[in-house]
């Protein structure tokens, strides 16, 4: 659907450009974006790179290992239906760590498996489990420590202090992830309330 609106925009600049007598000018612009576009790629490419590498390095010092121990108890509350030992948690738990760490890319993968573990465990398959709105609410909005693809981002573009964007990431994640999770609770409880009077 999206590819639809893009192809409409695209045809109609082209005919708005063909109207004024700005074809020469839409050419110059289409080149422009594009060598910015690949300039971005680029400079994402190298920061990306170097803070994956920094997540190999937490990852095999055994921090990353320590950041999931830390947030098991948050997920047992989070999550009580969920068994510790059941693999879901394990994928609750990394995709967790992940989105701390600013790594939404490696989060998605993991947050999909963890989706269709819970999915397992779910009684009612056409409806989603309390688990499984839960993880949603909390994926969508986790808390982030390190947002390395904004960071990437600001780097890329020539910001001159790209990290400076750390403390205002996380008040706004850690506010987001505070009424995604009281409103997630509310909804359950207005859910159980409504089945206890039916």
């Amino acid at each position: 659907m999206i590819n639809k609106f893009w192809l409409f925009f695209i045809f109609v600049g082209i005919l708005v450009a063909a109207a004024t007598g700005n074809m020469g000018k839409l050419t110059q612009v289409i080149l422009d974006s594009a060598q910015r576009g690949v300039n971005l790629s680029l400079g994402l490419v190298a920061v990306l790179t170097f803070w994956l590498g920094m997540m190999k390095i937490l990852e095999k010092s055994g921090l990353s290992a320590l950041l999931v121990k830390a947030l098991g108890p948050l997920a047992k509350f989070l999550f009580p239906s969920v068994p510790r030992d059941h693999p879901a948690m394990s994928s609750i738990l990394m995709t967790m760590s992940a989105d701390m760490l600013g790594m939404g890319s490696a989060a998605t993968p993991i947050g999909l498996k963890a989706m269709k573990q819970l999915q397992e465990l779910n009684p009612d398959k056409e409806t989603a489990s309390p688990a499984m709105c839960t993880f949603l609410a909390m994926n969508t909005s986790s808390i982030t420590l390190i947002p390395t693809t904004i960071i990437a981002l600001r780097a890329a573009s020539g910001s001159l202090n790209p990290a400076m964007i750390i403390p205002t990431a996380l008040v706004a994640t850690c506010s987001s992830f505070t009424a995604a999770l009281c409103l997630d609770r509310l909804f359950r409880y207005l859910h159980t309330r409504r089945e206890k009077n039916d």
